[in-house]
């Protein structure tokens, strides 16, 4: 895959099949669109293209500035790297951008940049100044413009929205596998190692904390979770705990990983977890005593979780 963020360095494309979209979660509903985006270019013997912006569209218009992301854009971009598309273009979303006039995103933005021969888009795409453009537009401009109009049935559409709301509600709830298959892969949290408090070494249970530097991205509910942990391209099993640590009078939220057969230092790297499932939800304990050994059943229930992996 080739990825574009400058829209100033694309290559002259030729015999585009493209569409526009945010793409969050890369879920299946995504996934049948980009097979359906890359068969209709090998039908016309073109290149597959998607463009998605950073940042988010509706962050930047303050239609929702504190907007709850499945995927950061570098995750989105490790995604679809997995399912064929032949170009990423990533479009740096401003105010500028958004004030275009809706035949000035088409001429100029999208013939001018792309040449495209085919899009495909669904019934509800809105794009230009206020949101005011359509597919009527597309397909009457597509007249003399010299390019096909595919429309992505109302009712696909329907389920791609839906997939992306439920697992959104999904994440927030900690119902960790029914997000897993919407998307049909695992959900990853990716941060860099920090300094805690080291009360995980105390109890024999060290941990890495993690910091994660989106402030948009979806930090599942509260509990301990059954999770992969790579780190230098090396995967291991651990328990994630996500929390306020309220047995220890704990204000902020945690985000720390008990890293099975580990000893190695890693302040400072990067870490990517991939929750499996939760297996219990937080809570407060009577005593530093009674956490220890709940924390003791916890790994065992950990470990039968992630016996398949």
């Amino acid at each position: 895959m080739r990825l574009h963020k400058n829209l100033n360095e694309l290559p002259a494309f030729v015999n585009t099949a493209l569409t526009v979209g945010t793409f969050d979660g890369v879920h299946k509903g995504h996934q049948k669109l980009i097979q359906r985006l890359n068969q209709k270019a090998t039908t016309i013997g073109g290149q597959s293209l998607i463009i998605t912006f950073h940042p988010h569209p509706r962050s930047v218009v303050k239609t929702e500035p504190n907007i709850q992301l499945i995927n950061t854009i570098e995750e989105k971009v490790e995604l679809l790297k997995k399912y064929g598309i032949q170009n990423l273009v990533i479009v740096p979303f401003n105010r500028t951008f958004s004030n275009q006039s809706p035949k000035e995103y088409i001429e100029n933005f999208l013939i001018k940049n792309f040449n495209p021969k085919v899009i495909i888009i669904g019934y509800n795409h809105k794009f230009g100044k206020d949101r005011a453009g359509d597919i009527n537009l597309l397909k009457k401009q597509s007249e003399y413009l010299g390019f096909e109009i595919e429309e992505i049935e109302a009712h696909e559409i329907e389920d791609i929205s839906v997939s992306s709301t439920k697992i959104r509600k999904h994440l927030l709830s900690g119902k960790i596998e029914l997000a897993n298959n919407l998307m049909g892969h695992n959900y990853t949290l990716c941060g860099t190692v920090v300094k805690g408090q080291q009360f995980g070494n105390k109890i024999g249970f060290p941990t890495a904390n993690l910091n994660i530097a989106n402030p948009n991205k979806i930090i599942p509910a509260a509990g301990i979770y059954a999770t992969l942990v790579t780190t230098n391209k090396q995967q291991f099993k651990g328990m994630l705990y996500i929390g306020n640590r309220p047995t220890l009078l704990g204000k902020n939220q945690s985000i720390e990983v008990n890293i099975f057969n580990f000893d190695k230092n890693i302040y400072g790297e990067q870490l990517t977890l991939q929750p499996i499932k939760k297996t219990r939800n937080d809570k407060t304990f009577s005593s530093i005593q009674e956490m220890t050994t709940a924390i003791e059943q916890d790994k065992i229930e950990v470990e039968k979780v992630l016996e398949k992996f």
